[in-house]
């Protein structure tokens, strides 16, 4: 065990100049904010697995690295390294390189009208209004220490701004690189996204890798949705395998707003994805929906915490897992209707697919009811490929790689279906293709040695 007093020094280090350069060092309520945050960091420490949300994820690995504060390393990079990310159709792009915005790599020219964005730390700079009122104000710092480590270092990220009304064609692409450091690397990207009444937008949050080399990426989204507003947040983490990622999204919902929020996780040694969504305004209705996909000896945990704290709101929850060789994966799902939400609609399934006897998942649906009237539901399976579809497409002449992808397209299409964005979902549709085709190849070269072997 890694105790508090053998990594809180560096931190302390790190801190200590982050808050003699910072953008906003000067502003009285940013300054607290961070304050209080770190020390609330200081005095909790990394979680542990004793602690029950944390139950099944073990970030010891985290807390005794040496991790100082990346670098920006947009110096280094041209748009033609980025090429292979971009996404078709999109309003727009915004930049982030080992957590810091760059205008040179960004493509932010002629936004539609109603919408403004850029980075965090040069909005803090300018003195945006919205910052202070939004910023601090919904992501619970008390209840996790990955979220008061991020407000702690919170400059810069994306600032997404849609006002009341705006109707934004196209996705709103955010891309975080990390890249390749001799020493290990940290990055604490804080976005906050404020859809005004009656707006619509898509976002992305994307995270890559160029290069090589241990880094961890801890970021945290606060999304508000006003009333009416109807907003798509997808996140992709296909980072390499010496990669740590924490990631945190807080959606605040006001009246009647309609969120949706997909998480696709491919990548990364260790993943912490939590989605936290408040359903604050009757009516409000929320979709979580997500697919990991895991081998070799990744970590994937997906943590969802729905609260329902207003009458007449629904919320529907669907994660799809694949699992192989020693991959491990974790979901757990929990509800809670508060008192005043009456009339609560809830579901929550979780699916997964284990392809080798190594594979692992974790699963813990919950459900915390403190309403008298509601409807709610949860589930959870653990299953492998059926031998008796996989021997069918066997007899029609497909082979053994070919069959197993088919089958485990077919089983990701489940949550691939929902995503509504035409172009991100095709954007994604060929990411999990092509991790699809590989995990097939692997399992079939895998069954086929234990079958010589027999």
């Amino acid at each position: 065990m890694v105790t508090a007093s053998e990594y809180l020094g560096s931190y302390l280090e790190s801190f200590a100049d982050f808050e003699r350069h910072a953008a906003g060092r000067g502003l009285g309520w940013l300054q607290a904010l961070r304050r209080d945050a770190f020390a609330r960091f200081c005095e909790v420490g990394f979680p542990t697995t004793h602690d029950e949300d944390w139950r099944f994820t073990n970030v010891s690995e985290i807390a005794r690295t040496p991790f100082r504060l990346a670098r920006n390393g947009a110096a280094a990079l041209a748009a033609s390294d980025l090429e292979q990310w971009r996404l078709a159709g999109e309003t727009c792009l915004l930049v982030f390189v080992n957590g810091h915005f760059s205008h040179e790599l960004s493509v932010i020219d002629n936004l539609p009208r109603g919408m403004a964005v850029g980075g965090l730390a040069e909005n803090i700079r300018n003195g945006d209004s919205v910052l202070e009122q939004h910023m601090g104000r919904y992501l619970n710092v008390g209840r996790d220490a990955f979220c008061a480590l991020n407000t702690a270092f919170a400059e810069d990220g994306a600032f997404v701004h849609i006002r009341r009304g705006a109707v934004i064609e196209g996705a709103i692409h955010l891309l975080f690189v990390s890249t390749g450091t001799d020493v290990p690397a940290m990055s604490h990207p804080r976005n906050l996204i404020v859809a005004e009444e009656d707006s619509q937008a898509a976002i992305l949050e994307d995270y890559v890798s160029l290069g090589s080399g241990v880094a961890f990426c801890n970021s945290a989204t606060e999304l508000v949705a006003s009333e009416n507003a109807v907003l798509s947040h997808y996140m992709i983490e296909r980072e390499h395998r010496q990669t740590f990622n924490i990631s945190t999204l807080r959606i605040q919902q006001g009246r009647s707003a309609n969120v949706a929020s997909h998480s696709v996780l491919v990548g990364g040694a260790l993943v912490r994805n939590n989605v936290h969504p408040v359903l604050a305004g009757e009516g409000s209705e929320c979709l979580i929906n997500g697919l990991f996909v895991g081998a070799g000896r990744q970590h994937i945990d997906n943590y969802m915490l729905v609260e329902h704290a207003s009458p007449h709101c629904g919320s529907r929850q669907f994660y799809n897992g694949i699992l192989d060789e020693r991959a491990h994966g974790v979901f757990h799902g929990r509800i809670i209707v508060h008192k005043q939400a009456q009339k609560t609609d809830a579901k929550q399934t979780n699916r997964n697919l284990l392809l080798s006897d190594d594979a692992q998942i974790d699963t813990k649906p919950q459900l915390e009811i403190y309403a008298d009237d509601v409807k709610c539901t949860h589930g959870a399976t653990i299953g492998q490929i059926e031998g008796d579809a996989l021997f069918y497409l066997r007899s029609r002449g497909i082979d053994e790689a070919s069959a197993r992808r088919l089958l485990l397209v077919a089983f990701a299409s489940e949550c691939l279906e929902r995503m509504k964005e035409d172009g991100i979902r095709e954007h994604i549709e060929r990411l999990i293709n092509d991790r699809i085709l590989q995990m097939a190849a692997v399992s079939s070269r895998a069954m086929a040695t234990l079958e010589e072997i027999a």
